[in-house]
Order: structure tokens, then C-alpha cells, then sequence
């Protein structure tokens, strides 16, 4: 018989639902439940086809979805006049019923849809139920896909899954726009017939530069930026050594002075270079300078420069400027040694070639809410405990460390990230019950958004890993012989680049693959 899958009864069923898993004894005691009511009947879920035999298709539509075979009320499809199911009700003609459904069986007067019946289950809940959730198997967008063909709108979604589908809209839409600026790219860097040297030179410069698994020459620039980047880093710390120091502030150069010299010039030549060869290959000179790493260059190449010139317009650093007295000297070194510790940006050149630190600054990026939260936290904590602890120490006869609430926050906040120098501890037994409170509510603001945080990361390098993995399988494909993969190769770049990533504009690609057996 035909089997009600849900309700949309006032009654919760969920003691009813426990029964089945009881002795049959148990399972015919339904006295103590009430009877269900009308809406119990609004969908049903047909096992076996002999059971449409008895159905009364003048009150209920036979609904087939992807083989499942479900029967609605008239009156419960009818309640929902937008919906493509609703539109049913309209139907006069053959003409009509095929501009709704996929078939129509008029033996078994049975609606076909050729749709994904795992999805319909969201369907069948809202128009049963009036409850529209996501599923957790099933993915967002396919999802999405199908309510717009069923004609159900978001606005009758929950709250909580509407914010869900729309975030991963977003992104999904913001990746597609990355890979359309890609493919535009991509089409532009392709070398036509009347094509001049020079651009052909800068086609080859581009993918030197940009891409480096574009070939050879790519890895080895790669590979010498990385190594420049090492190399500037460590001079950077050995020059900050006591016996270096020395003689710079005696103004004296030894053979070790000039050697970290001649090193430093090297890497910053090369460098320029490199910013140089960027700053030609781009199309977009304006959208070059403004890049945030293209900034960071700038600002770690540019304070060499003006060291020389600052130390070529006064070699010997011993004239004084008029009416500036010695302490324009002071200042003068101390801004050319805030300018060489800025070579330490450097280090952010590595996220060009770090899958890592991509990930990393697209975390952050995204987490702003979550770091916002965690700040204001901690800015209201470190409020409420500052002055605590501040009258619990002033009752403390002799001098103490919490002199006042504004000495008191460095205390706070080192305590609340259970940092823990030391250098402020309280003595009284109620400070300490305030120090021990501002620790442990420390401890629990600090993991309130670390998990969200730790899933965006989580997320943020599954996407970059497979737009990466994704580039360099189509850039194979583009490049190598198919007919010299491994049948693992070629299964793997079928699902990576037709099924996980799922462009429409990439389905002449995928269809022109070789064929591959998915289990």
C-alpha cells in the first residue's frame, strides 16, 4: 500500500517514529496518540507499481521523479500556483503538460520528471511540510539549480541555509569570474599568424614571469626568487650581530661589512629586475602598481636606494644641517635603519610560489568578521578585568605593579591569550581569583571563533589546491600526450576538471578527453 513519507501535522510524530524499532506489541499501541490528521496525506511515496491501480487520480497527481513515483493532493499543488508542480493544475492540453513536465504517461496518468530524485526530497518536504532546508549530502549549487527549476524561491528558505546558499553563490560566482579573467588572458597570450617578435617576446617573458610551470625558464626564475628571498633574509639577520654593529656605529668597514654589502646589492639588483621584467609584461600598468605584493616590492627595494642616495649626499654622516644641531643626525640613522629592517618584506615575496601562504592571506581576508568578534572580546574583557584587578592589588599595603587600571590592561591582555610573562603578577588572594577568572574566560573567547576560522582555512586551501591541481591538469592535457598516461592519470583529471570543477564553459574540454571508466 501506499506508504505517507511525511507530515505536516501540528502533532510531533517522533515517539511514533521510535516505535518501529519496538516489539510489534508496542507497535500496535497507538491509543495514546491522537489521529492523524488531513496533512498527513499530502505526500505519499509509491513502493510498488500495482498500488496505482486503486489511487483516485481525481484528488491525487501521480508524481514520477527520476523513478520514484510520489502522489500529491490536487489541493495541497494547488497551494502553490508558482510552483512548476502547481502549474499542474493549469493543465488543459497535451500542449500544456509538455511544456511543464519531461513525459506524460496517459495509460497511468503519471507526470515524469527526468530530475534528480536525491534533490526532490527538498521539494517533496517543502510542499508537504512547508519547510525548506538544505540537504547535507548534497551540494549547494545543485541544489540551487534544482529549486529554480521547480520554481520554489529562496524566500522560503531558513534563515540559516539561505546565508549558507548565498555565501557559496558568492563564491562560486567570484571564482568564475577569476577563471573568465583567466580564459581572457589565456586567449590574448595565444600567438596569432601576423604576430610581431616583440610580442612574441612578451608572451614568452609573461609566462616566465607568471607561470612557472610554463616551462624551464619559469621554474629556474621561480627557483631564484626563492633563493634571493633566503639569502636576503639571512644577511638581513647576520648584520644585526654585535661585532657588525660595532663597527657601523664606529663608521668603519671591514672585509665581513663589505662582503654583507656586496650581497645586499646583488639580491636588491636582482630584485629590481625581476619588478622591472613584471612591470613590462603587464598589460595593466595601473592594475600592477596597485597589487598588494607589487606595493610590498616597492617598499622593500626602495629603502636601498635611498640609503645610497642619503649616504652620497652626506658620506661621512658628520655635517650638521643648520639650526638642526645633532639630533638631525640621530634621526637621519635612525630612519635609515627602520629602512633596512624593511628588507624583512621580502619574506612576503614567497606567497607568489606558496600554496600556504595564499591560503593564509585569503583566510584572513575572509575572516575579518570572525577576527573582528574575537577583538572586541577581548577589548570588553580586557575592560572588565583591568579595573578588578586594579582595586583587588590596591588594597595591598607598599608599592605594587598595578598602580593604575591603564598599567593593568598590558596584564590583562597577556593573561587572556595565557601568554604569561610574568613580570606583573598579583599577590592578594582576590586578585588572584581575578586573575584566575580573566584566564580562563581568556581561554574561552580564543576557541569562540578559532573553529570558524580553522573551516575557512580549510575551505580557502581546498579551492586554491584545486584551482591549481586544475591548471596544471588542463595545462598537461594541453601540452602532453594522452596516449602516455596511466589509466590513474587520466581518471583523475576527468573527475578534478569535469566533475569538480563543473564550468559549462569547460564541457568541450571534458568532452574532448579521452574516455575513462568512473566507478
Amino acid at each position: 500500500a501506499a506508504m505517507p513519507i511525511i507530515s505536516n501535522a501540528n502533532h510531533d510524530f517522533s515517539n511514533l517514529s521510535r516505535c518501529w524499532k519496538l516489539t510489534s506489541a508496542h507497535v500496535l499501541n497507538f491509543s495514546s496518540l491522537p489521529l492523524q490528521g488531513v496533512y498527513y496525506q499530502r505526500a505519499q511515496f509509491i513502493r510498488r507499481p500495482e498500488d496505482l491501480v486503486s489511487i483516485d487520480h481525481a484528488l491525487l497527481a501521480v508524481i514520477n521523479v527520476g523513478g520514484n513515483r510520489y502522489t500529491f493532493p490536487w489541493s495541497t499543488l494547488e497551494q502553490f500556483p508558482l510552483t512548476r508542480l502547481g502549474r499542474l493544475c493549469d493543465c488543459r492540453s497535451p500542449e500544456d503538460i509538455a511544456s511543464v513536465c519531461d513525459d506524460y504517461d496517459e495509460a497511468r496518468k503519471e507526470f515524469f520528471f527526468d530530475r534528480s530524485p536525491s534533490a526532490f526530497r527538498v521539494i517533496l518536504n517543502f510542499l508537504a511540510a512547508g519547510k525548506l532546508r538544505l540537504l547535507r549530502e548534497m551540494c549547494i549549487l545543485s541544489l540551487h539549480d534544482e529549486l529554480t527549476y521547480w520554481g520554489v524561491e529562496m524566500a522560503y528558505m531558513e534563515r540559516c541555509c539561505k546565508r549558507k546558499m548565498y555565501t557559496r553563490i558568492e563564491e562560486v560566482h567570484e571564482q568564475e569570474r577569476r577563471e573568465e579573467e583567466r580564459r581572457q588572458r589565456n586567449a590574448m597570450q595565444r600567438v596569432p599568424v601576423e604576430e610581431t617578435q616583440w610580442r612574441k617576446v612578451m608572451n614568452w617573458l609573461r609566462d616566465m614571469v607568471e607561470n612557472p610551470q610554463s616551462g624551464l625558464p619559469g621554474k629556474i626564475f621561480a627557483c631564484m626568487s626563492v633563493i634571493m628571498v633566503a639569502v636576503t633574509v639571512i644577511s638581513l639577520c647576520i648584520s644585526t650581530m654585535p661585532d657588525l654593529r660595532e663597527e657601523e656605529d664606529r663608521g668603519e668597514c671591514s672585509s665581513k661589512c663589505y662582503n654583507m654589502f656586496i650581497i645586499e646589492t646583488v639580491c636588491v639588483a636582482w630584485f629590481s629586475l625581476e619588478f622591472i621584467l613584471r612591470f613590462i609584461q603587464a598589460r595593466s600598468k595601473l592594475d600592477f602598481l596597485r597589487g598588494p605584493l607589487n606595493i610590498i616590492d616597492a617598499m622593500a627595494i626602495l629603502p636601498y636606494y635611498v640609503s645610497l642616495v642619503v649616504k652620497e649626499e652626506d658620506p661621512d654622516m658628520e655635517h650638521e644641517r643648520p639650526g638642526g644641531g645633532k639630533g638631525y643626525l640621530d634621526k637621519l640613522g635612525l630612519v635609515l635603519r627602520i629602512l633596512r629592517a624593511l628588507r624583512i618584506l621580502y619574506v612576503m615575496r614567497l606567497a607568489r610560489h606558496s600554496l600556504g601562504l595564499q591560503t593564509l592571506g585569503l583566510t584572513v581576508r575572509r575572516s575579518t568578521r570572525e577576527f573582528g568578534l574575537l577583538l572586541l572580546f577581548l577589548c570588553v574583557a580586557v575592560t572588565l578585568f583591568s579595573p578588578l584587578v586594579h582595586l583587588a592589588e590596591s588594597e595591598l599595603t607598599g608599592a605594587h605593579d598595578f598602580s593604575s587600571i591603564p598599567a593593568s590592561y598590558w596584564w590583562a591582555i597577556i593573561s587572556m591569550t595565557t601568554v604569561g610573562y610574568g613580570d606583573m603578577v598579583p599577590r592578594s588572594i582576590p586578585g588572584q581569583v581575578v586573575a584566575l577568572s580573566s584566564i580562563l574566560s581568556g581561554i574561552l573567547i580564543m576557541a569562540f571563533p578559532a573553529t570558524s576560522i580553522f573551516h575557512m582555512f580549510s575551505r580557502s586551501y581546498q579551492e586554491l589546491k584545486m584551482e591549481h591541481d586544475r591548471f596544471l591538469l588542463l595545462l598537461c592535457y594541453v601540452l602532453g600526450d594522452p596516449s602516455d598516461w596511466s589509466e590513474s592519470s587520466l581518471l583523475f583529471l576527468r573527475r578534478v576538471v569535469c566533475l569538480a570543477v563543473g564550468s559549462k564553459k569547460d564541457g568541450e574540454a571534458c568532452r574532448n578527453m579521452p574516455d575513462v571508466d568512473v566507478i
